[in-house]
């Protein structure tokens, strides 16, 4: 069986608060995008992990060595033990998992691959499981791991876990998204943070005309973030000089999108080059 789990956009994050337990409260807006990993589970005679495509950053371990590694740490193998662990009855599985979605880069790719899996696995051996129940289980493996159950747009607050629907269409803008090869840790980005309210309402500016966007929606980790790389800063500058309605860092980056009317050519996304590149419609 395949699937192909898709990744996500932040519109606007805000940190609003430093919690008791470290955490922090933010919000945030959750937005699917059309580029998507690519999951084929299938039965074995013992489990078995195979990743493909574009290696997982701060993964040291290559396409033949450290697969031990990878069973334990991967999140689409701890999904099957966290479910055999519920007293699901799932045989020994080969997994291929080809990464198309930068890791390191605020699009969720790894959380997505995980909420897929679960959605997979739930329909091969018919575990009966409620979106609730999926939502719920998944949701202890990351904070943003139970959006990619139903990947439709929502409010996020919380730690990024407690997540609002809202009526969001986007459908026929052009997404030109841009992940230049800085990494960029959790722990780096918040360090430079203060948390505050935002000076606009999220829920309020996210329903105006996406060109009003600049002025209204931003994203806290940018102040972090772009003073140490101005990489990232700066292709947030040239999608702006190239016609974005709306340009910003995605989660805490290092990937930068820009929003447009006009389907920006292949020359403008190819100008991004070496960087990984994305130009897709959603």
């Amino acid at each position: 069986m395949i699937t192909k789990p898709c990744a996500k956009i932040n519109l606007g994050l805000y940190v609003t608060e430093r919690r008791a337990d470290g955490y922090h409260n933010l919000e945030t807006v959750f937005y699917p995008i059309p580029l998507r990993d690519e999951l084929e589970v299938e039965t074995s005679d013992k489990d078995e992990l195979l990743v493909e495509g574009i290696p997982i950053a701060g993964n040291a371990e290559d396409r033949s060595a450290g697969k031990d590694a990878l069973l334990k740490e991967n999140l689409v193998m701890r999904v099957v033990r966290k479910l055999r662990d519920e007293g699901h009855d799932i045989p020994p599985l080969r997994v291929r998992l080809r990464k198309n979605i930068p890791s390191g880069a605020g699009l969720g790719g790894g959380s997505s691959d995980a909420a897929y899996m679960m959605g997979m696995l739930n329909e091969m051996f018919h575990l009966g499981l409620s979106i609730e129940e999926m939502e719920r289980s998944v949701s202890h493996l990351g904070a943003d791991c139970a959006f990619f159950i139903q990947h439709k747009p929502v409010m996020a607050k919380g730690i990024g876990d407690l997540f609002t629907p809202i009526d969001l269409d986007l459908t026929g803008w052009h997404l030109l998204l841009v992940k230049p090869d800085d990494f960029i840790s959790t722990r780096e980005a918040y360090q430079g943070v203060e948390p505050r309210l935002p000076q606009h309402n999220l829920e309020d500016s996210i329903q105006r005309p996406v060109d009003e966007w600049k002025t209204l929606v931003e994203n806290d980790f940018e102040r972090s973030v772009f003073p140490q790389h101005p990489t990232v800063a700066g292709i947030k500058q040239r999608l702006y000089e190239a016609g974005a309605q709306y340009a910003a860092m995605s989660g805490s980056g290092s990937s930068v999108f820009g929003l447009f009317r006009e389907k920006p050519s292949s020359a403008l996304a190819d100008a991004f080059a070496p960087h990984f590149i994305f130009l897709g419609t959603l």
